[in-house]
């Protein structure tokens, strides 16, 4: 993909639902959108009426909308109350933000990944029962992760301190994409960036797990010296880019997925390559992927890489 690709400006879509992860979303969308000078799109797909309408303490009672629904139009009167409550939640926190609400009969995963074609970001929440949130509990997350086709945010993490910091997830040179796209980001918010490398022994000749009793000093001093080129010799085309990114980069020896899991929790936002692998069932994400959407403290943005 080319770098003109992740350039999208315009607007930032996120999914909502009503419940209490898709307002965090909503907020973590809206703030993204703030940084990008861009317009917030809010789309709520079928099913409606997963989640009851939120409050925000912005309206007293159901109000008359809700009293004059009849049995056969309740669903839709609550998920157009619910986008009504969402927006003007948006517009008194952000007066400057232009907001468009979108309700689509249209599925909620299919609605994300057609508005996500040509929106600079999309974000959905985590750890809900249902609809956008189902992370866990459903599928509409993790098919919008394998088939988005621009960047995704899934907003993990509920702390409020920031750490100023963006920490990146690079395996090889082949995602400078993502790691472009953690330069803009760590550029955007005034914060630095952390691009962190993970490596680890080769595996024993009898095909057990890899381990240091199989390799020489020699040996490992080597495999750490090339570990810790991945990532310093990928960053140095973009330091130049970006001067007023401080950039730290780091190796370890250890797991990717458990190294970056645990990184998360000093981060303010954490970038990943989204590797799709083709399989029977369709695309699939990779387990480190996985990992990070499951168990990071903090958002994880996913950048699609071919």
């Amino acid at each position: 993909m080319t770098q003109a690709h992740f350039r999208r400006r315009g607007r930032v879509v996120v999914g909502f639902d009503g419940s209490d992860p898709a307002v965090r979303a909503l907020d973590h969308a809206a703030g993204e959108a703030v940084r990008r000078e861009a317009s917030l799109e809010i789309v709520c797909g079928w099913p409606w009426g997963v989640h009851p309408a939120p409050d925000f303490g912005l309206a007293e009672g159901g109000g008359a909308d809700d009293a004059a629904e009849g049995p056969g139009n309740s669903l839709y009167g609550r998920a157009r109350r619910a986008m009504d409550l969402a927006t003007e939640r948006v517009r008194t926190r952000f007066p400057h933000l232009a907001v468009t609400p979108a309700l689509t009969t249209e599925s909620a995963a299919h609605a994300l990944l057609r508005c996500g074609r040509s929106a600079a970001l999309t974000v959905v929440g985590t750890r809900g029962h249902g609809g956008f949130t189902g992370l866990l509990l459903g599928s509409v997350s993790l098919r919008v992760a394998a088939h988005c086709t621009g960047p995704l945010t899934v907003v993990r993490g509920t702390a409020d301190a920031e750490h100023g910091t963006v920490l990146v997830g690079l395996a090889s040179d082949a995602d400078a994409d993502a790691l472009r796209f953690a330069f803009e980001e760590a550029e955007r918010r005034g914060a630095g960036l952390r691009v962190l490398h993970a490596w680890h022994f080769p595996a024993a000749p009898t095909g057990g797990p890899p381990s240091l009793d199989h390799s020489s000093w020699e040996d490992v001093a080597a495999l750490r010296k090339a570990a810790e080129a991945v990532p310093r010799y990928a960053a140095a085309p973009l330091r130049d880019a970006f001067p007023g990114v401080d950039v730290r980069t780091d190796v370890v020896c250890q797991s990717a997925g458990h190294a970056l899991v645990e990184a998360s929790l000093d981060a303010d936002v954490i970038v990943l390559a989204a590797h799709r692998r083709p399989r029977r069932m369709g695309l699939q994400l990779g387990p480190v992927t996985h990992a990070l959407l499951h168990h990071a403290h903090c958002p994880v943005s996913l950048v699609p890489t071919d």
